[in-house]
């Protein structure tokens, strides 16, 4: 199906003045979520050895951040649209800035993970309220895809910014700074956003649905919870409980929302194949990388020795690839077309995933380095051009809700693919054969067997290293190994589902 969606003509939308100043705006609050992920991975080697979590906590602390932000992302870009979207970036931020403080003064693994949750809540307001605003303020068809893609080049900056930032603090402070670097991004980001952006919503937006949100809360967190043990445990008994309460959760969810007269989420949004397409790429591009992601600082780290300033600096080719291919995405798509750009674009990030698996301690940087450059022009293509594709689907005043879609596929993902191929990582991890003597902790995660290491005899040390990095490193590649599957099987299902789609043209 060809979208027939055309251009707005609203000349005052068009030449809407200081846009991009607003832009700028929106472009902060994309680079601290942004930062904030990307912090936690060089942060986890400090967070193991401080709060000593176990392996199945260290995951927790990991995604259920995106657990959360999955769960509300509909929700909140649905409040956004009733409300004003303008506020909810406001108070949403302000939040952030709340709990950032809360998370680096977490003194327990549980403690952390709480906080991490309520830091979800609070990020759940950000991402859809940022791409709504740029639907709003850009109607230009051509300046609309210039200003996604330096919104999504923004996001590969902040993958950038985070672990070298990042990286300098953790060397020269203790884990907790890494959290407390969102503070003056956000009191810029509040100060000069109160000035600059415009407040928008939906004009007839009903009533608030509370129900909704309560079953699109619990059904996407029980499956997401029930999809994470299962992989980790098995089908036991609660896991399989929990997978039914969310799907019956999230099955109530549709059906509430297609008797609503004012929906929290219209569902005929689907019905377009380049919407759906686009979301269904997202979700399954995020999956197949974010196990990569979030293990490879700790490759970097604890199994090439890297100090963590330059084991940031060694994760910076991504981040410029993405950059660069963000910032000519709209343009190439329009050259050639939609699924050839975001197809390409996959499949370059799956077999830039198939070259990870055969790297170990000895593997020089500038084979890691291109492999990662790949990575980062193939995810700058396919996801600047994926939502420019969701945001053209739909009408002005449901663009909360649709950002809000796109970001739950991408939270979604995120939050599966730590859950699926973190599974597979602390699975082979887990099994291999330590020396006499060794703690328990060391088989929970490989910061737990740096951490033991320093208390032994340099024999038995050397020896439990050896054995950790090596294990800890199959698992990585049975996991890139995987996520190059899904990344192939992702670009071939694109060139099929975006046929036929085009990103609107000004006259």
């Amino acid at each position: 199906m060809t979208s027939t969606l055309q251009p707005a003509r609203t000349t005052e939308a068009v030449k809407r003045p200081g846009r991009w100043l607003a832009l700028s705006v929106l472009v902060l609050a994309v680079l601290l979520v942004a930062v904030d992920a990307t912090v936690l991975g060089l942060a986890t080697p400090y967070i193991s050895e401080d709060l000593e979590p176990s392996g199945t906590q260290l995951l927790w602390i990991g995604d259920v951040y995106s657990f959360v932000i999955a769960g509300l992302l509909v929700s909140m870009g649905s409040l956004g649209d009733r409300i004003g979207r303008k506020r909810i970036l406001l108070f949403g931020a302000t939040a952030f800035g709340a709990l950032s403080v809360l998370n680096a003064y977490a003194t327990t693994p549980e403690a952390l993970i709480a906080a991490r949750a309520l830091l979800g809540v609070a990020g759940a307001t950000l991402m859809p309220a940022t791409l709504a605003l740029i639907r709003h303020l850009f109607h230009d068809p051509r300046e609309r895809s210039l200003a996604v893609g330096i919104w999504g080049a923004a996001a590969s900056a902040g993958t950038a910014v985070g672990p070298i930032v990042g990286g300098f603090l953790l060397e020269h402070f203790w884990w907790g700074s890494v959290f407390l670097i969102n503070l003056p991004v956000m009191a810029v980001l509040v100060l000069v956003g109160i000035r600059t952006l415009p407040e928008s919503r939906n004009p007839a937006p009903g009533p608030w649905d509370l129900p909704s949100v309560l079953l699109s809360l619990v059904g996407m967190i029980a499956m997401v919870y029930a999809v994470k043990e299962a992989a980790a445990h098995g089908f036991a008994w609660p896991t399989l409980g929990a997978g039914v309460l969310g799907a019956a959760a999230l099955y109530g969810f549709v059906r509430r929302q297609l008797t609503l007269p004012a929906p929290l989420l219209d569902m005929r949004l689907f019905r377009n194949r380049g919407f759906s397409g686009a979301v269904l790429a997202d979700l399954l591009t995020v999956l197949g990388l974010s196990g990569l992601v979030f293990f490879l600082s700790q490759f970097l780290q604890l199994v090439q020795d890297r100090p963590p300033f330059e084991a940031g600096l060694a994760e910076l080719p991504a981040a410029i690839g993405a950059v660069a291919a963000g910032l000519v995405a709209g343009r190439v798509a329009r050259r050639f077309s939609v699924r050839a750009v975001v197809s390409g674009g996959l499949a370059a990030i799956g077999l830039a995933l198939a070259v990870i698996t055969v790297i170990d301690a000895s593997t020089g940087y500038p084979l890691l380095g291109a492999a990662l450059l790949v990575v980062g022009v193939g995810a700058g293509f396919s996801f600047t051009v994926t939502a420019d594709v969701i945001l053209s689907a739909v009408p002005k005043d449901q663009a909360g809700a649709a950002s809000a879609v796109s970001e739950t596929a991408y939270e979604l993902g995120a939050a599966l693919g730590i859950a699926v191929l973190g599974s597979i990582v602390t699975g082979a991890y887990r099994g291999f054969t330590a020396p006499a003597g060794t703690p328990a902790g060391a088989h929970e995660s490989l910061g737990g067997a740096v951490e033991a290491a320093s208390h032994l005899p340099a024999p038995t040390a050397d020896t439990l290293l050896t054995s950790a990095r090596e294990a800890f490193v199959h698992g990585l590649h049975l996991a890139s190994g995987a996520g190059a599957a899904v990344l192939l099987v992702t670009a071939a299902a694109a060139w099929f589902l975006l046929r036929n789609q085009h990103l609107e043209s000004a006259d």
